[in-house]
């Protein structure tokens, strides 16, 4: 499963009860804009003992296995939560996100560049053109091949 959402909170580092592997975990709210007023929440688990470098806001895509994961509340009434057993959750670049799926770890600046318009060539009278630049010209009748060798010489 692929989720598109933003980090809500910052990922801290935990570590498992039964192995003692390290993991991170997150919050991420899943919302389509302009259609979606109230996001979908998941906690996400991501199954690497390695820091995601991902900030509160990011707009990310996370891939894993869906679960339910229920608990008591606080106030003894059951409760449950979405969660997300990840092994990838990267950053995307929200400009990307037209059709293409592109991933990024560090998005381009664009840079406008002045460039100098082009000058207006000055044009020379037929009259006036050298010898040497003219074309020659190519006579030939309707029915007759041009000779064209007065091009290669």
């Amino acid at each position: 499963m692929q989720v598109f959402g933003n980090v809500a909170i910052q990922p801290t580092r935990k570590e498992s009860k039964t192995t003692g592997k390290g993991y991170y975990e997150f919050r991420l709210a899943e919302s389509q804009r302009g259609i979606d007023t109230n996001p979908t929440w998941y906690t996400v688990r991501l199954m690497q003992d390695k820091n995601p470098m991902l900030e509160r806001g990011d707009f990310v895509k996370v891939t894993g296995k869906l679960k339910t994961d229920f608990y008591f509340a606080k106030d003894g009434k059951p409760s449950g939560t979405l969660l997300i057993i990840a092994f990838e959750a990267a950053k995307i670049a929200k400009h990307a996100l037209d059709g293409v799926d592109a991933v990024s770890v560090a998005i381009p600046v664009k840079e406008t560049v002045q460039t100098p318009r082009p000058q207006a060539v000055p044009t020379l009278p037929a009259e006036r053109i050298p010898e040497t630049m003219a074309l020659p010209t190519v006579k030939a009748t309707p029915h007759e091949e041009p000779d064209w060798t007065v091009f290669y010489t």
